[in-house]
């Protein structure tokens, strides 16, 4: 086991964990476990199992930059991606370093008043070139989850002039004017939380709420392997 001294950093409830030996990715690879849903059962105390592992990854994914997946990325499979491609839809990526404060929860009254934590962005310049060449000619920009959307309104505020690898604390709630993405793919989130907010602003709150309410009804599931939703 470890042992750690604990230290208040004095913003907004967040601790710094000091442990008395060095913690690397070997070790979190051992000790670590998959964040699973709670409709999916497992014994408690039950080890991960290769296929736990194996889908909580997208078929995209290429460095252990995040702290999550983009859960919206799940959904897809070489088959899947193959297809769209096949239909003459460009499909190009791009890199977000998804960080705690993603999923730290709104508790201002007034949501100008969060703070988000920045996250580090990569997009590449033939993504923000197929971006750009969508909008100008009447196609459209379907971002697949948050962390894309984010990420693409973030990179549409330093223009399209190079390859973008820059920091962003772009906080995107209702009354937000998107200027890249028409169209969003994104699962179910939780209250309060800044995604559901993106979700809220890109869709319009009223809207959001319905389809959240015919989800819960009719049993749709919540959550990183839970279902999602075409927003256009």
């Amino acid at each position: 086991g470890l042992t750690g001294t604990v230290a208040a950093l004095g913003d907004g409830g967040r601790r710094e964990v000091v442990f008395d030996r060095a913690v690397d990715d070997a070790y979190l690879e051992r000790c670590g476990s998959v964040p699973l849903p709670p409709y999916i059962r497992r014994e408690a105390g039950a080890a991960d199992r290769d296929e736990d592992r194996a889908a909580y990854q997208t078929v995209f994914a290429r460095q252990p930059l995040a702290v999550a997946a983009p859960t919206a990325g799940l959904h897809f499979t070489p088959a899947i991606l193959a297809e769209i491609a096949a239909r003459g839809i460009a499909v190009k990526d791009l890199t977000l370093a998804v960080g705690a404060g993603t999923f730290k929860p709104v508790t201002a009254d007034d949501t100008a008043s969060h703070a988000m934590d920045a996250e580090r962005v990569w997009v590449p310049r033939e993504t923000l070139n197929a971006v750009a060449g969508a909008r100008s000619s009447g196609g459209r920009v379907v971002a697949i989850g948050t962390t894309v959307a984010r990420s693409l309104e973030a990179a549409a505020r330093l223009g399209t002039d190079e390859t973008r690898s820059f920091s962003t604390d772009l906080f995107i709630a209702p009354g937000f004017e998107f200027r890249a993405i028409d169209a969003l793919v994104t699962n179910f989130h939780l209250p309060r939380s800044t995604l559901l907010m993106l979700v809220c602003a890109f869709a319009g709150r009223e809207r959001v709420l319905a389809a959240y309410g015919e989800a819960i009804r009719d049993g749709y599931r919540f959550y990183s392997f839970g279902d999602a939703m075409l927003i256009v």
